[in-house]
């Protein structure tokens, strides 16, 4: 590709890039205000409820709480800018400090429910499709309208109750049991546990994991299932299906070797949109399975009026988001020459 050509490419990359940043920046500024104007005093949260005025004061001024609201917003995006995220004011710490200690969880939980969000929409979208029409396609259709009406801490509850207190087949809250010890190295229990070969400890947080991960992933396989349904149906009316199928392939091979690697791409992508959704639909899932991770973190910062850890962890997935947003359009400005040529036409204006 020559320079001239190259150019667009670039010219786009920086425009998404900036895009990013302003979305950042808009986040973090809403963020901000709202959590200045919740009810409560964070010095006072900071020294106790029995502190007295003076104290308060002298901790006030210690955190600069002291300063017109501009002037703290102000520091605040300065230290952004920098990757600073500030400081706890209830562990005392770096938030990037505690992002990093909680980060190795939600990641573990993430990443088991979108293999069990890919493991089960792929197969019941390939087979729904195939039979398009029939009892488990309509079955299935059915499902998926109901299951996407149902929230991910919704569901949490009914399978926490069910699963864990009346069947008792999963550990209800937590990341292993008591006496599982072993060496923390990633922050990821299943992980620790493998990497320590203590394979009793491992199989045990995969079972603590279990439940949280499937209430998190059930919602977005619906959004998989559909998609993948949908491609999946127009891709098997396609004229190269129609060939294939006039020179005597077999169905099976027609369906798994020609339509659905030819429909999986825009799948895939979707999947990685729902990454960052998850990091953010996790908040809910770890606080009632008692899990650590962003979402208990975030939560507990809220409770505690912790204006930078709250802004810490919602910059933190927003990032996310917008990373995932980007890399996803990048790899369909690629893939795609149609997306490509508007894209690009666009930009070389």
């Amino acid at each position: 590709m020559t320079p001239s050509r190259f150019r667009p490419f670039l010219w786009l990359l920086a425009r998404r890039l900036a895009l990013t940043l302003l979305t950042l920046l808009g986040l973090a500024t809403i963020v901000f205000v709202m959590v200045k104007l919740m009810p409560g005093d964070e010095a006072q949260i900071v020294a106790g409820p029995e502190a007295s005025e003076a104290q308060v004061q002298a901790v006030r001024e210690r955190l600069g709480l002291d300063s017109p609201i501009y002037v703290q917003y102000l520091r605040f995006v300065g230290r952004l800018v920098q990757g600073d995220l500030g400081t706890s004011i209830s562990t005392f710490q770096p938030v990037l400090a505690d992002l990093q200690k909680v980060l190795p969880s939600t990641a573990e939980l993430v990443l088991l429910a979108m293999l069990i969000n890919l493991a089960v929409a792929i197969p019941v979208a390939t087979i729904a499709a195939a039979r398009r029409g029939g009892a488990f396609d309509s079955g299935s259709r059915m499902t998926a309208v109901i299951l996407a009406g149902m929230p991910a801490f919704w569901l949490a509850l009914i399978l926490q109750y069910l699963a864990g207190s009346v069947w008792k087949l999963f550990p209800i809250s937590g990341h292993n049991s008591f006496g599982m010890t072993f060496p923390e190295r990633t922050g990821m229990t299943s992980l620790d546990a493998l990497l320590s070969g203590n394979f009793g400890a491992f199989s045990d947080a995969m079972w603590h994991l279990w439940l949280p991960a499937v209430s998190l992933a059930v919602l977005y396989s619906t959004q998989i299932f559909r998609a993948l349904r949908t491609t999946l149906l127009g891709t098997l009316q396609s004229e190269f299906i129609t060939m294939a199928r006039a020179k005597g392939v077999k169905p099976r091979r027609v369906l798994l070797r020609h339509a659905l690697p030819n429909a999986l791409s825009p799948t895939i992508m979707l999947a990685g949109t729902q990454v960052g959704s998850m990091i953010g639909a996790s908040i809910m899932v770890e606080i009632i399975f008692a899990r650590r991770g962003i979402g208990s973190y975030l939560a507990n910062a809220v409770l505690l009026k912790d204006t930078y850890s709250v802004l810490g962890a919602v910059i933190f997935i927003g990032t996310v988001v917008c990373i995932t947003s980007l890399i996803v359009d990048l790899l369909q400005l690629l893939l795609d020459p149609r997306i490509q040529a508007t894209q690009l036409q666009g930009a070389s204006r």
